[in-house]
């Protein structure tokens, strides 16, 4: 009989209309486990209270989750999640937990369990990939099994809202577990647009120690001197700064512009083809020492 460990912090999938749209709902993921789940699985079911809007998901809940898998025995691992911060809990936990030997496999819905067959679906499919899916980090969504670690949002309301992007790397690399947690930081991801307040970003680089940078393309930026000194500046007094790419796929490739070459002098680092919450979390563990 195989041991899954379910964690329930909440999300559309046990949400119901209220008078300022949906909310959560206590006890409603305990009764949908319990129509579904298979009698070969011995089910331990803990439930965040309160329940929690993805939203509102941050380090504190990433570290909860790492404590929680880390204390309960188990055979495999579901968590329900809302959608809109899933890629940044999905990267969270699996760097977090590189090298993990069983299935962590986080799931959630576009629509309210009992609106219609997904919910359910894909609670279904989490539980099985639980208990027979390959060790890491993984999203169970949609009749897919995706690398929790190059998530992508891409829809907002269809039942098919993610996809993997093209991560370097992503598989797991560390040969034992070894468990890493989120200290207090001030991090953040800037997105370069045309015309940027270039005041607005130096007065944001002042208060973080680190930042994850949105750039054009494969590397470029707008050749204002005023930006550069910021970030070299900025980089001077410590604070790491990362650079990705704004589209989905292809990465950064350094060289390859003379409109980029100027970026990669100040000193900022070249985040390749790390989504901006995969940035982000990579550098926050790096800054948590």
């Amino acid at each position: 009989m195989s041991g899954i460990l379910a964690i329930h912090t909440g999300g559309t999938i046990t949400m119901s209309d209220g008078p300022n749209g949906l909310g959560t709902m206590a006890g409603l993921i305990e009764a949908a486990f319990d129509r579904i789940s298979p009698a070969a699985v011995r089910l331990n079911v803990i439930s965040f209270d309160p329940l929690v809007d993805s939203a509102d998901i941050g380090p504190d809940h990433w570290n909860r989750l790492i404590d929680l898998i880390g204390s309960q025995p188990n055979d495999g691992v579901v968590i329900t999640h809302g959608t809109d911060t899933m890629p940044f809990t999905g990267a969270a936990l699996s760097f977090a937990l590189e090298g993990i030997k069983t299935p962590v496999i986080l799931t959630g819905s576009m629509q309210p369990l009992g609106v219609g067959p997904h919910a359910e679906e894909n609670l279904r499919f989490a539980l099985q990939m639980a208990e027979q899916g390959p060790p890491g980090v993984w999203l169970a969504f949609d009749g897919k099994l995706m690398c929790a670690r190059s998530l992508v949002k891409y829809h907002s309301i269809g039942p098919s809202s993610f996809r993997e992007s093209e991560v370097e790397g992503w598989a797991q690399r560390a040969a034992r577990l070894s468990p890493r947690h989120f200290l207090p930081r001030r991090l953040a991801i800037l997105t370069l647009s045309p015309g940027i307040c270039v005041s607005a970003v130096d007065s944001a680089l002042r208060e973080l120690d680190g930042a994850v940078v949105r750039v054009f393309g494969a590397g470029t930026l707008m050749h204002d001197p005023e930006l550069l000194r910021t970030f070299s500046a900025a980089i001077s007094r410590g604070c790491r700064l990362v650079a990705v790419s704004s589209c989905e796929a292809g990465g950064l490739l350094p060289g390859a512009y003379a409109a980029g070459a100027a970026l990669w002098e100040s000193g900022i680092e070249n985040g390749g083809k790390l989504t901006p919450e995969a940035a982000l979390v990579r550098l926050w563990l790096e800054l948590s020492g």
